[in-house]
């Protein structure tokens, strides 16, 4: 049975190309509330794929589908500070794993054999 480390790619981008059009279609989601129920919304996705020459605005263009500015003025509601509360309990949250990815981000090239870290090798 497939796990999330060896599911293949073509299923993998199958589902975020999905989850990206869902969160398009559903701007009624604010992204406060994501943040406050999983911790994550359309900014973070953006930025997660940011990279290799894609700079976040890119990246979060792909995810809106339009400029972050423009979507902002369509869509976003301010916060209520009961929203910004919730999100702040989600946030700390997370922090266990942001703390697991910088040990694993700290300890990657060190596992690495010098020809995979070292491009002169």
């Amino acid at each position: 049975m497939p796990t999330l480390e060896t599911l293949d790619d073509a299923t993998a981008a199958k589902a975020f190309r999905r989850l990206v059009r869902h969160l398009r279609h559903r701007s009624d989601a604010q992204n406060i509330d994501l943040m406050g129920l999983a911790g994550f919304c359309r900014n973070c996705l953006g930025d997660w794929i940011a990279g290799e020459g894609l700079s976040k605005d890119e990246a979060r263009e792909i995810v809106y589908g339009m400029p972050y500015d423009e979507w902002k003025a369509r869509y976003n509601i301010e916060a209520t500070p009961e929203q910004i509360e919730r999100m702040q309990e989600s946030m700390q949250r997370n922090q266990v794993e942001a703390a697991l990815d910088d040990a694993l981000d700290d300890s990657f090239p060190a596992s690495d054999p010098p020809a995979m870290t070292d491009p002169s090798r």
